[in-house]
């Protein structure tokens, strides 16, 4: 079992993949097309209350999305379009690695239910 919430200890989780104790987060109630709904878990929350890092999935579906805070994902499973308002598409699979600016602003795009891990 990972850490959770310690200032000083290390997190460790060693097959996110397979991880399983997820929690419901929500439907996404803001969707464009679809139903799509997020589960997930807080790994780790720095002591700012800001840093923080987890496990997330989300099934198929469209919406919209706005970057509040900046993001790093490393994509475990399924597909996904994420497209910036300028345009510029990103089409993740497994194995994917992305890094999100603070305010960054687009849609994304489920096609296969998606699990990440996020910071």
């Amino acid at each position: 079992m990972p850490e959770r919430g310690g200032t000083t200890t290390q997190s460790v989780l060693e097959d996110p993949a397979s991880y399983d104790d997820l929690s419901d987060w929500r439907t996404v109630p803001d969707m464009l097309e679809g139903h799509s709904h997020t589960e997930g878990t807080m790994i780790h929350k720095g002591p700012d209350r800001r840093s923080e890092w987890g496990i997330w999935t989300r099934t198929p579906g469209h919406w919209g999305c706005d970057v509040e805070r900046a993001e790093f994902c490393h994509f475990l499973s399924g597909r996904t379009t994420l497209t910036h308002e300028d345009g510029d598409r990103i089409e993740i699979e497994p194995g994917t690695v992305v890094s999100f600016p603070e305010g960054w602003v687009g849609t994304c795009e489920v096609h296969e239910t998606v699990r990440k891990v996020y910071m």
